[in-house]
């Protein structure tokens, strides 16, 4: 019972299964421990008894033995001393020795011990009826010779006779007595034997309990000591093992729980105050950049130049107020907050309204875009623009880093209730690899690149509850990985 108990983990036992499973067997060895010792007492007292009363057959047969010695000498006195009280003494013994006879009778117990006595009995019946008739044979002719005749018969037939019956039965009880000491033997082993089995049995539970007191309580309590301090530090990456008792392992569950629920709130809240922070860059762009920009760009403008060097100067301020013009739309684009429209949409529209919007740049690069969204008959569930505004950005960034005639693919899959979109080019590959959780926008590669359109998909990757993943080789290009639930 205790290894089959044992064999299982201990965790997801609650405290109070251990705590009673404990209780009973303490109670089953205290229960083996009375049935051994009451087998035992049982054992020796039976034997006990057995010996005694063998003690007292022998002690009744000596007791026989002797009454029918002293009856033999009251004929004696009676018939060759001329005694006047022998024959009475005679009768005195003879009750006795039928009381012994008796006594014998009541107290034996199997077919053998009776055989014994019948024989003693019938040896004694004939010893006091023959013994009679010799006397009375002496008494009718009492000369010497008669009387030689009467201590021959008597003492060596008949009393030899008796003595071997006696002896006979002496033997039997003997060996009965050596049997009853070999079973007092056997039952003193049996009861060491009985009595070392609850010792055993609490030898092992001591182990097993230090066993369950290690395993089910003690080390998941350190365990969760120890998370509680690496958590009250910060660290609320760290897990606490769900073992042990079932109440610590829903302790520990629930610790678990609790650094999740705190690390998705301090990421929430550090998101929040990003988004904050970066959304004081609002009016000051506004304010400050966009105000100067459209004063400046209106002042070249206007501005009449007539020589060939002073036109290009014009033209690259009026470039470069039109660039800052993109960072500032595209940052404020960045900040601004995200509200989903979504609707039932054919992923080929989307698809191809990005690619059509790119088309002068591919048209520049004589790049070309394979895409089979047409092959998705089904509708998909998205906002449109955001979408579309999301591939625009990436296939600009496979545009910008493809080399010229080069293929752009864009290969798009819908199964198990989820959309995948895959885009990759053959350019020089991603020298970094972009962080969907950065505070300020990533590098650019282009020269004149914001730096804000990988941020800004990945945003509408979350808004959406999608994922995106960059797979990039040094010069075979990068693989982009976006899959949306369906």
């Amino acid at each position: 019972m205790l290894n089959a108990f044992f064999s299982r983990k201990p965790h997801g036992k609650p405290l109070r299964h251990l705590l009673l499973f404990h209780d009973l067997y303490f109670i089953i060895l205290i229960i083996l421990a009375v049935a051994s010792g009451a087998y035992g007492i049982y054992l020796w007292d039976k034997a006990s008894q057995q010996s005694q009363r063998i003690n007292i057959v022998i002690q009744e047969i000596y007791l026989v033995r002797g009454d029918l010695y002293r009856q033999m000498k009251e004929l004696f006195d009676a018939f060759l001393l001329q005694e006047d009280t022998a024959l009475d003494e005679y009768d005195e013994y003879t009750a006795s020795i039928l009381s012994h006879l008796r006594q014998l009778s009541r107290i034996t117990i199997d077919a053998e011990e009776r055989e014994a006595l019948n024989d003693i009995e019938r040896k004694y019946q004939k010893l006091v009826n023959e013994a009679p008739k010799l006397f009375y044979r002496y008494k009718n002719n009492p000369d010497q010779q008669a009387r030689k005749s009467i201590y021959h018969d008597i003492e060596i037939g008949i009393f030899t006779q008796y003595e071997e019956v006696s002896k006979r039965a002496e033997h039997l009880l003997m060996i009965k007595q050596g049997d009853i000491k070999n079973r007092l033997n056997d039952a003193k082993n049996n009861s060491i034997a009985v009595l070392s089995l609850p010792i055993l049995l609490a030898c092992i539970l001591i182990i097993y309990s230090r066993r369950i007191l290690k395993n089910a309580i003690l080390s998941p309590i350190n365990d969760i000591m120890i998370a509680t301090n690496a958590i009250s530090t910060g660290n609320l990456d760290h897990q606490v093992p769900e073992a042990g008792a079932e109440e610590l392992a829903i302790l520990s569950r629930e610790i678990n729980k609790m650094a999740e629920d705190l690390a998705a709130s301090r990421d929430a809240l550090v998101k929040s105050e990003k988004q904050a922070a970066l959304g004081l860059l609002g009016p000051m762009l506004a304010h400050n950049i966009r105000n100067p920009l459209a004063s400046i760009r209106a002042t070249a403008q206007v501005i009449d130049a007539q020589d060939k060097d002073t036109q290009e100067s014009v033209q690259g301020i009026i470039h470069t107020v039109d660039r800052l013009e993109r960072w500032t739309g595209s940052l404020l684009s960045y900040l601004h907050p995200i509200k989903p429209m979504l609707n039932q949409l054919l992923l080929s529209s989307i698809v191809q309204g990005a690619i059509m919007t790119l088309q002068p740049k591919l048209n520049e690069k004589h790049l070309k875009v394979i895409e089979n969204s047409a092959h998705i008959k089904r509708l998909i569930l998205t906002d449109e623009h955001l979408l579309e505004q999301m591939l625009y950005n990436l296939l600009l960034n496979a545009a910008e880093a493809s080399p010229r005639g080069a293929e752009i693919q864009v290969q798009c899959a819908l199964s198990d209730n989820t959309l995948t979109l895959a885009i990759s080019d053959q350019g020089s590959g991603m020298p970094f690899k972009p962080d969907p959780h950065a505070i300020t926008p990533g590098p650019t590669t282009k020269r004149f690149g914001t730096g804000l359109g990988i941020p800004f998909a990945f945003k509408v990757c979350e808004e959406l509850g999608g994922t995106m993943q960059f797979e990039s080789e040094a010069g075979r290009g990068t693989l982009i990985t976006i899959t949306f639930p369906q």
